[in-house]
């Protein structure tokens, strides 16, 4: 698991995805979370602009990154 720290109060799935390097743009983000195959918390998001609170998990390509 790795830890991604954010400064602010939430950072969105899509953002978190790019931030991470896990997509390379936005569409790409855009048509992973569309498919279902991001989980936050276990449960698939489909929510490009969820917003991820410190303690929240997302898995996506086996990675998994929580939220401090």
């Amino acid at each position: 698991m790795k830890e991604v720290k954010i400064s602010t109060e939430y950072i969105e799935l899509e953002q978190l995805l790019k931030f991470t390097g896990t997509v390379q743009r936005g569409s790409d983000a855009k048509m992973v979370i569309s498919s279902g195959a991001v989980l936050v918390n276990g449960q698939a998001e489909l929510r490009r602009g969820k917003k991820l609170r410190p303690g929240d998990i997302v898995e996506y390509g086996g990675d998994v990154f929580k939220i401090i």
